[in-house]
C-alpha cells in the first residue's frame, strides 16, 4: 500500500510541477495544437506537449517505486514500449506524422508487450464459442487489441478533459481491482499512471490551458491495454475477488471509447474513406451539436463509462458472449437516444480577419428560407 501511495503521489506532483513550465515553453517556441476547419473546436492556438509532462512523472515514479527485478521483471519491457510511443506521439504533436506511419509505430510497442513480456490473450472464455486459442490466433489477436485500444483513447481526445478523464476511470477500476486481490505490481502500474493523469487534468479541464496531444492519448491506450490483458488473463484466477467471463468485463470497462472508434470506422468505410480520415461523428460531437458544452461532455461520457463499468461487474453471471452483446446493445441505445432528437445545433468554424470563431448554428427552420445564427466563443 505504501509503494502505491507513494508511487501515486510523485507522479501526480511532478506532473503538476512540470506542465506549467512545458506551457511557457511550448508558447516561447510556438509549438501549438492550430485550430482547424475538420474537428478542432478550440478557436486559438493551445500548447498540445501535455503527453510529455505525463511521460515524465509517470515514468520517474514508476521506476523510484518498483524493483523491476524482484516485484515484475516484464516491467522493463512495458517502459520500452512506452518510451516508443512517447518518441511516436511527440513527433506527431510536434511535426505532425502520417497515420500510417503512426499505426506502424504502435505495432511495434504493441509487439514488445507480446513478444517480450509475453503478456498474450490466450483464452477468451466461451465468447462466439472459443476458449483456448492456438498461439498464432493468440498474437495476432493481442496486438490487434493493443493497437484499437491505443487508437481509441486516441480518437476520443477531442473535447478538453475527456480522454483524461475516461482514461483515469478505466485506470482506476484495473487499479483497484488489482489491489484487493493482492495484484501489487500492476497496482502500481494504475495507480502510478492515475496520478500523472491528476496532474494534467488540473491544466486540462475547460478551458484547457494544454492538451495531451498523441503523446498522451496512446500513452493512456497503451497502460489500458496492458491492464485489461492482464485482467483478462488473471482475472478468474485470484481468490479474493475472482471474476468470470473477464474478457466481457475488461471490454465493458473499455466500451465507450472502444465501441465508439469502431463505429466510426465503420461508418467511414461504409462511406468510401479512409478510417482515419477526420470528421465530426464521434460520441462527442453528436453531443456538443445537441448544445452540451466541454464540460457536460465529459461528465456524461464518464458517467456512462462508470455506468458500463457497474453493469459489467453486476451482470458477469450472464456470461461473456450474453454481457458482451448486452454491451453493445447498451452502447448503441446510448447513441440512439443522443440522435432520437434532432440535433439544434451544427458547430462550425467561421473565419475571420486574423482570427477564427466558433459559430453555433441554430438548424431548426424559423422560415422555409431562413436559419438563426448565434455566434458564440467556444465553452
Amino acid at each position: 500500500m505504501e509503494q502505491i501511495f507513494s508511487g501515486g503521489m510523485t507522479s501526480f506532483f511532478i506532473t503538476f510541477l512540470v506542465i506549467p513550465a512545458i506551457i511557457v515553453v511550448a508558447s516561447k517556441k510556438k509549438l501549438y495544437d492550430e485550430p482547424d476547419d475538420k474537428r478542432k473546436f478550440h478557436s486559438c492556438p493551445i500548447p498540445s506537449l501535455g503527453g510529455l509532462g505525463m511521460f515524465i512523472g509517470f515514468i520517474l515514479s514508476l521506476l523510484l517505486t518498483l524493483n523491476f527485478s524482484t516485484d515484475a521483471p516484464e516491467f522493463q519491457y512495458y517502459i520500452a514500449a512506452f518510451t516508443l510511443i512517447f518518441f511516436v506521439g511527440i513527433k506527431d504533436d510536434i511535426i505532425i506524422i502520417s497515420p500510417i506511419k503512426k499505426f506502424i509505430g504502435q505495432l511495434f510497442a504493441a509487439s514488445i508487450i507480446v513478444f517480450k513480456a509475453k503478456l498474450l490473450i490466450t483464452n477468451l472464455d466461451g465468447f462466439l464459442g472459443l476458449y483456448e486459442l492456438n498461439t498464432i490466433f493468440s498474437y495476432v489477436l493481442t496486438i490487434f487489441v493493443i493497437a484499437v485500444i491505443m487508437n481509441a483513447f486516441n480518437l476520443i481526445d477531442g473535447v478538453d478533459g475527456l480522454a483524461g478523464s475516461v482514461g483515469l476511470l478505466c485506470t482506476l477500476v484495473f487499479g483497484i481491482f488489482f489491489l484487493v486481490n493482492g495484484n501489487l505490481p500492476y497496482a502500481v502500474l494504475a495507480f502510478t499512471f492515475a496520478g500523472s493523469l491528476f496532474g494534467f487534468l488540473y491544466y486540462n479541464f475547460n478551458p484547457a490551458k494544454i492538451f495531451m496531444g498523441d503523446t498522451g492519448s496512446l500513452m493512456i491506450g497503451l497502460l489500458n491495454g496492458i491492464l485489461v490483458l492482464k485482467f483478462i488473463e488473471t482475472g478468474s484466477s485470484y481468490t479474493n475477488y475472482p471474476v468470470a467471463a473477464a474478457p466481457a468485463i475488461g471490454f465493458g470497462i473499455l466500451l465507450l471509447p472502444l465501441m465508439d472508434t469502431l463505429r466510426v470506422f465503420a461508418v467511414r468505410l461504409m462511406n468510401g474513406r479512409s478510417p482515419f480520415s477526420p470528421d465530426r461523428n464521434h460520441i462527442h460531437h453528436l453531443l456538443l451539436n445537441r448544445g452540451f458544452t466541454h464540460k457536460s461532455v465529459t461528465y456524461t461520457c464518464a458517467g456512462a463509462t462508470a455506468l458500463f463499468v457497474l453493469l459489467a461487474f453486476s451482470l458477469q453471471s450472464a456470461g461473456t458472449s450474453y454481457l458482451i452483446l448486452i454491451l453493445i446493445t447498451l452502447f448503441f441505445s446510448l447513441v440512439y437516444a443522443i440522435n432520437y432528437k434532432k440535433a439544434k445545433y451544427k458547430l462550425r468554424v467561421i473565419k475571420g480577419e486574423g482570427s477564427k470563431v466558433m459559430v453555433k448554428e441554430d438548424i431548426r427552420l424559423v422560415s422555409l428560407y431562413e436559419k438563426t445564427k448565434v455566434v458564440v466563443k467556444e465553452e
